[in-house]
C-alpha cells in the first residue's frame, strides 16, 4: 500500500476598492481586534465553504481602540469604551477561525481612503481629530 498525500489550496483575492492611494501602506502597525465585537456580513464574511472554514475579516473595516483591553473593534462614534475614536482600517482581509477570539490584522493608520467604499459605512463628519487617531484624508 503506499501514501498519496493530497493538498488542496483556494485562493481569495482581497479587493480594496476603498483604498484610493497607496501612500501609507507601507507603513501599517499590526493590532488584534476584539472578535466578540464583530457581526456577521457588517464586518466579516462568515465561511459557507467546508474546505475552508475560516471567516474572512473585511478590508477598510474601521477600527477604534477598546480603552480596558488595548484591543480594537470596530469604530462606532456613540460607543463610550474607547472605539469611538477613529484609529484606522483594516488593511488586508484577515482570516479567523471559528470562535476564535482575538483575530490578528493590519492596520492603515495613515493614507487616503474612499468613504463610499468603506464596508458597513462611515459618516466622515463625526470622526473627531485625536493626537493618537488616524491620518485619513477622505475622497
Amino acid at each position: 500500500m503506499t501514501t498519496q498525500p493530497i493538498t488542496t489550496s483556494a485562493t481569495y483575492t482581497a479587493g480594496r476598492p476603498w483604498l484610493a492611494s497607496t501612500h501609507g501602506t507601507d507603513q501599517t502597525e499590526t493590532v488584534t481586534v476584539d472578535a466578540s465585537k464583530l457581526v456577521a456580513t457588517t464586518h466579516y464574511v462568515a465561511s459557507t465553504d467546508s474546505t475552508q472554514p475560516y471567516s474572512r475579516l473585511l478590508s477598510g473595516l474601521p477600527l477604534g481602540k477598546i480603552t480596558a483591553s488595548g484591543l480594537y473593534g470596530p469604530y462606532d462614534p456613540a460607543a463610550t469604551d474607547g472605539r469611538q475614536a477613529f484609529v484606522g482600517l483594516v488593511f488586508d482581509e484577515a482570516l479567523f477561525a471559528p470562535g476564535q477570539p482575538k483575530i490578528p490584522c493590519a492596520l492603515l493608520w495613515h493614507g487616503v481612503a474612499r468613504a463610499s467604499k468603506i464596508p458597513g459605512g462611515i459618516d466622515t463628519t463625526k470622526i473627531t481629530a485625536s493626537p493618537g487617531g488616524a491620518l485619513i484624508r477622505w475622497v
